[in-house]
């Protein structure tokens, strides 16, 4: 009964694997853009994926024809969502002026493409807040920075 165990364990081992081998790139980028950390300095977006991808592990033999990168997805929402207030700093890049709250519901809706009553579900709001939120965001994000409303500096001797 041993090696039986031995070799269920190997294959489920072989199997996640697999899933994270054609997974994380996907997931890495969401928990990037979620904790608005630039790519290959982000080290709380791995410790996210990481948590998130360890819990999916545990529940593996659970899923039963349910879809992992879902369930991946959803743990590793429901940890920045537990833990959102902690990636409030900023980093400079365009997000940063979102709360956290703002980024999760941007980036399930624009980039995961997640329904709009999904990511309700998933957040445990209505669909109206939801997209409320995502107005909001989408007008920050498409709003001009303040920098950027300033006028360019005038060449030497111009009069005004």
């Amino acid at each position: 009964m041993g090696k039986r165990r031995a070799i269920q364990e190997q294959e489920r081992a072989r199997e996640f694997e697999s899933f994270v081998a054609g997974a994380a790139g996907r997931l890495l980028h969401t928990a990037q853009l979620l904790t608005s950390e630039p790519p290959g300095a982000a080290p709380a977006a791995e410790r996210l994926l990481t948590a998130a991808l360890a819990r999916t592990y545990a529940r593996w033999d659970r899923l039963h024809g349910e879809d992992p990168y879902e369930t991946a997805r959803q743990e590793l929402i429901s940890r920045f969502a537990h833990l959102g207030w902690r990636f409030r700093r900023t980093s400079g890049g365009l997000l940063d002026r979102l709360t956290p709250q703002e980024r999760l519901v941007l980036v399930l809706r624009l980039y995961e493409g997640v329904a709009e009553e999904q990511t309700a579900a998933a957040l445990g709001l209505p669909p109206e807040r939801v997209h409320a939120i995502l107005v909001g965001a989408t007008s920050t994000i498409l709003s001009r920075p303040a920098t950027a409303r300033r006028r360019a500096p005038r060449p030497e001797g111009a009069t005004t």
